[in-house]
């Protein structure tokens, strides 16, 4: 590896340039890349120097969207919803419910751990 550094005042500082990605990152590896950023310091600027965040975080966005679809559908047949024709509104606050403790569970989990 060959670096080139440029000159401020009297030091020479290397030129260091991270390689950007177009990866997208969903709202499970935003929530766990700020928690790395303001809980776990030292590993957060770790894993962005050696270029392995980005895979971390699209890590744990595909293992919380597995896992909110598998809790689901385990809260579901636990906890059966009311009829979808009959109760629309009823049937979305159980849904949202059962989604929201899905959630919990996960970001418990996987997210802030």
């Amino acid at each position: 590896m060959e670096l080139t550094y440029h000159r401020k005042g009297d030091y020479l500082f290397p030129n260091l340039v991270l390689e950007e990605k177009d990866i997208t990152i969903g709202k499970y590896g935003m929530l766990r890349r700020t928690f790395l950023k303001e809980h776990k310091k030292g590993w957060y600027q770790s894993m962005l120097l050696s270029e392995k965040l980005d895979q971390h975080l699209v890590r744990i966005e595909k293992a919380a969207d597995k896992r909110i679809d598998v809790l689901m559908q385990g809260l579901v047949k636990k906890n059966p919803a009311p009829d979808k024709e009959t109760a629309q509104l009823l049937w979305a606050a159980h849904m949202n419910g059962l989604k929201e403790m899905a959630e919990e569970i996960v970001l418990k989990e996987l997210v802030y751990c």
